[in-house]
């Protein structure tokens, strides 16, 4: 704890303290909250079924899995800490908004950034301004001279608003939002510093002639591989070691801490087969990996959220008898050496032609590359080369703070 109310380090068992007095907001309409006991982390956790009722495109996130996230477990709160709100009309909750402060972010930046993210609210420009505004005031007073987001909760996370590709369901830890987000946003002083695309391809592509060709110069050198369950281990610290040499220098790039990346793996091992992940290699050592996700928002749409009573048995019979037919990419990367090189092309095209043939077993039609910045341009001339399409934009907002201790900017 750190003496705020309603923000904590982490949520053992939803350990909140006791409830905080409202904050009294300008509109007296329209009061901030702390969240600070279970019952308002569920109505946080809930919030969204109020904004999206009438949008045939959300895809409710299942229940556990956001109890999941917010408790102590998640250990994105070993490095971290947070507060969180909701807005209220009345007894009524119409919005909320978490504020966040990663010290894995300040230690390699030093830039005195503080994060927003699960920003949700009603289609009021008051509504954002004091869900915004409580956020700011919390990050500017523990030091922080600008606010980034959204982010639930991290960069490695869900993370961007939607701007473009509203009439579309989201793939698997994919967001979603209203068409009214990013104008409340502008108007609040926020500017777009990153815009992420998601790509989608068809696993029916018949590979051009540059890729066969590409393959088979590179063909004495290089060979690819599905993941190994049996030395699951060896192979997860393997796709992490990439992971992080080929992401070094992105924009904005946190790297796992081991036990994040071990809760990922605990996922993988769950949910993929083995030929949903692929490492490449060359000569022989580990030179670029691609993970796969079967993209289950197509089988939980209609399940509100809930896997009890009968949830769990539709869950477990849909991905038995009636396998999604379209996947995600969620993780990609060659390593740096051999970016912006020939041999790093064919590197991409043995792990995306390897993901097709999982896809194509399975009978996946379409795969979600994302996300992907957009001012990667080898990976994404690559993709349009191959008949990848953007079909949805998420953008990154930043506002400085003025008038705080250390400001202007």
């Amino acid at each position: 704890m750190d003496g705020n109310p309603g923000c904590v380090s982490a949520l053992p068992g939803f350990g909140f303290p006791k409830q905080a007095p409202a904050v009294r907001t300008a509109a007296e309409s329209v009061r901030i909250v702390p969240v600070s006991g279970s019952r308002d982390l569920r109505r946080f956790i809930r919030l969204p079924w109020s904004v999206y009722d009438d949008d045939p495109a959300w895809v409710p996130h299942l229940l556990l899995d956001r109890r999941e996230q917010f408790s102590s477990r998640n250990p994105y709160f070993a490095h971290a800490r947070c507060c969180f709100w909701l807005a209220y009309r009345g007894t009524r909750p119409v919005g909320r908004i978490s504020a966040q402060i990663d010290e894995l972010h300040e230690e390699r930046y030093r830039d005195a950034t503080g994060f927003f993210g699960f920003l949700e609210a009603e289609n009021e420009q008051g509504t954002f301004h004091e869900l915004l505004s409580a956020a700011e005031v919390w990050l500017r007073g523990q030091g922080m001279l600008r606010m980034r987001g959204p982010f639930n909760f991290s960069i490695n996370q869900e993370c961007g608003l939607l701007v473009d590709g509203y009439d579309t369901p989201p793939m698997i830890m994919m967001g979603h939002s209203r068409p009214y987000y990013a104008p409340r946003l502008t108007a609040e002083g926020y500017q777009g510093v990153k815009d992420l695309l998601a790509y989608r391809l068809s696993t029916h592509f018949t590979p051009p002639a540059f890729m066969k060709a590409a393959l088979n110069k590179a063909a004495d050198r290089t060979r690819v591989r599905p993941l190994h369950k049996s030395r699951f281990n060896e192979d997860l610290e393997i796709i992490k070691d990439i992971f992080e040499d080929a992401w070094s220098t992105n924009w904005g790039f946190i790297p796992f801490t081991q036990d994040e990346f071990r809760h990922l793996g605990d996922n993988l091992r769950l949910l993929v087969d083995d030929d949903a992940v692929q490492i490449a290699e060359v000569d022989g050592l580990p030179a670029a990996m691609i993970v796969a996700l079967p993209n289950l928002n197509e089988v939980i749409r209609d399940l509100q959220g809930r896997l009890l009573p009968f949830g769990w048995l539709k869950l477990l019979w849909r991905l038995k008898v009636k396998y999604p037919k379209t996947a995600r990419v969620v993780l990609m990367g060659v390593r740096k050496r051999f970016q912006q090189s020939p041999l790093g092309a064919a590197l991409a095209f043995l792990l995306i032609d390897g993901v097709r043939g999982y896809g194509i077993r399975r009978g996946i039609q379409e795969v979600e590359l994302s996300w992907i910045l957009e001012d990667n341009m080898p990976m994404r001339n690559i993709l349009t080369m191959l008949g990848g399409v953007p079909y949805k934009r998420y953008r990154i907002y930043e506002k400085a703070f003025t008038g705080a201790e250390g400001a202007p900017l």
